[in-house]
């Protein structure tokens, strides 16, 4: 089977969700790498059921009230970048298929994310993920098969960045991750269940090149033999200088080893259509304000905020906000008058970041199905 390197596409259309916002416009230097963030995965195709009362039954059929097709796995963590003004760049395998051509497409045209160092596989087809949600949770069915390894040359991998986002998983060392950290990448890191059952951070080999480290906080205990999340943070600040734990409903608590700083921050409170990619936009959002140098707390303020408008949408990519509606939002909480003040002042820092709202609150951001044919 051969591989050969996708086109570039040329010059994307300007991003719709960004609304012109650059988090580090004002930290850019004519000697900046001109990838802010790099990061590499499988690009799965998923497809989206909502409007699921409960779990389908054996041997029945079930109607979904609602469907959604998105680029999904790493897409979900470099469409979540994208869309909050950063430069992403990916390196991942696409299929020749008409899902592969969907998801580049998506990513280098809809998202203006480089995929230079991308490639499609001629013979190979995409990995499909299906989801269907319900109760606030999912339930996945996936297949896929490893994508061959390519022939020929492909552009420096990595390439100087900013930063990088790495997936960890026991056992695994990614040369790619080192070769980064060595270029002075600030490497980001979030894992996995750990299938072993054995969940021994020595197992970890990647974690010693990076700066933050965020599981949540059944992972995080796990892994450090402790029995409360904040511990635990604790713990893996020994490890690394950022500890972020996530607690689900309750919020976030990060650990600063190099300056002893803590902060904690309270969820937001949402309906959850679709928990999908939550994950990889709280990443998304906790990396673009560390980049930026905001305090701890607003950092995580901005990431819990982020993944909470996430879960209102469908996908994993395709719900990731960007700064519209990020705007949208903040507009109109501040309109409603049951808003405990407290809370909002947690948020004020949003006022000198944010455009003018464009469009009001609720926004949809997700499209209903791979697309329709134009007529001619």
């Amino acid at each position: 089977m051969t591989t050969s390197a996708a086109p570039a596409g040329g010059d994307h259309p300007r991003r719709q969700h960004t609304a012109g916002v650059d988090p580090l416009g004002t930290l850019r230097t004519p000697e900046d790498p001109d990838c802010d963030v790099f990061l590499t995965g499988t690009v799965f195709l998923d497809i989206v059921f909502t409007g699921l009362d409960s779990a389908p039954a054996r041997g029945t059929e079930t109607w979904a009230r609602g469907m959604g097709s998105s680029p999904g796995g790493v897409a979900n963590m470099a469409t979540a970048l994208a869309r909050l003004g950063l430069r992403t760049s990916l390196a991942a395998a696409f299929g020749d298929d008409h899902y592969g051509e969907y998801c580049w497409d998506a990513l280098a045209r809809g998202e203006g994310i480089d995929l230079s160092r991308s490639r499609t596989v001629p013979g190979w087809h995409s990995p499909v993920t299906v989801s269907m949600a319900y109760d606030g949770e999912r339930t996945m069915v996936s297949h896929g098969h490893e994508a061959p390894p390519p022939e020929g040359a492909l552009p420096m991998c990595p390439p100087r960045a900013r930063a990088a986002v790495a997936s960890l998983a026991p056992g695994r060392r990614e040369a790619w991750v080192a070769e980064a950290a060595r270029r002075d990448t600030r490497i980001f890191a979030d894992v996995g269940w750990d299938e072993t059952g054995r969940w021994d951070l020595a197992a970890l080999a990647d974690l010693e090149h990076c700066e933050a480290f965020l599981p949540n906080a059944e992972e995080a205990m796990r892994y450090t033999r402790t029995g409360c999340p904040r511990a635990a943070a604790r713990a893996l600040a020994d490890k690394v200088r950022l500890a972020v734990v996530t607690l689900g409903s309750d919020g976030a608590y990060a650990v600063d080893s190099a300056t002893g700083e803590t902060a904690e921050v309270p969820a937001i409170a949402v309906t959850a259509l679709d928990p999908t990619g939550a994950g990889d936009v709280f990443v998304a959002g906790f990396l673009t304000g560390t980049l930026a140098g905001w305090p701890l707390a607003d950092r995580l303020a901005f990431a819990g905020l982020t993944a909470a408008l996430s879960v209102q949408e469908f996908g994993g990519s395709l719900s990731a906000p960007g700064w519209v509606e990020v705007a949208a939002w903040w507009q109109y909480v501040q309109s409603c008058s049951d808003q405990d003040p407290a809370a909002l002042r947690r948020y004020s820092f949003l006022d000198g970041l944010l455009p003018a709202p464009s469009r009001p609150w609720p926004l949809r951001r997700a499209v209903p199905t791979i697309g329709f044919r134009r007529s001619v």
